[in-house]
């Protein structure tokens, strides 16, 4: 690490807003696997494959989630990889709505209405809590923070979307178009935040270096 990137570091330590963002980070994971297990211990004692995906589909965010608030803090190349993760745990989750939208019209999946109204709440309340717990730190310009902020706010507009879907699948349970749709526009957010990451990232090592050539003779 150069000495520009050093001082950086010793200035971010000193910077307020990091350690309640810290504390965000580490509730955020906790409170979410908490979630997953109940699905899951739920999900096998009624027997529903939906609601089994839907409580292992909770990894992708303890695991991002979990990753970030391991790494946040560690110094500007640290978080950098933090954040370079989340693009990339972002990118799989696209792909995998991908999959997951081919299995569906290969397989279709009987609609349980009370399954699909638990897992619609549930991630709801989540997704909207934990954009209420990012959104004071979102004006600071770092890459984990836009990287946490992009994630989280796919999360609610896609939940929210999907809560509506749920409540259109009640009346035509035989229409899964709405739904193939709306995991084409999932799977492009989550694109479109991994590519945003990555130019978030692009552009702080390029600030962390142009301290550095300046200074070359």
């Amino acid at each position: 690490m150069g000495e520009a990137e050093q001082g950086r570091d010793e200035g971010r330590g000193a910077e307020p807003w990091r350690r309640p963002y810290a504390i965000v980070l580490w509730a955020i994971p906790a409170a979410i696997l908490a979630l997953e297990l109940f699905t899951i211990v739920w999900a096998l004692r009624i027997d529903s494959r939906q609601l089994l995906k839907d409580g292992l589909d909770w990894s992708y965010d303890v695991a991002l989630y979990g990753v970030v608030a391991l790494i946040f803090g560690r110094g500007a190349q640290a978080e950098r990889v933090a954040a370079g993760f989340v693009g990339i745990v972002m990118f799989v989750a696209g792909a995998h709505t991908l999959w997951d939208l081919w299995d569906k019209i290969v397989a279709p999946r009987p609609i349980d209405p009370f399954v699909l109204s638990f897992s619609a709440g549930s991630a709801i309340v989540v997704a909207l809590a934990i954009v209420a717990a990012i959104l004071p730190f979102r004006r600071y310009d770092n890459p984990v923070v836009l990287a946490t902020w992009l994630s989280s706010r796919n999360d609610a507009i896609s939940t929210t979307l999907y809560s509506l879907l749920n409540l259109a699948a009640r009346a035509t349970p035989e229409t899964r178009w709405p739904e193939w749709g709306l995991d084409l526009f999932a799977a492009g957010l989550a694109f479109q935040a991994a590519w945003a990451v990555a130019a978030s990232i692009l552009k702080e090592r390029r600030r962390a270096v142009a301290p550095a050539q300046t200074g070359v003779v």
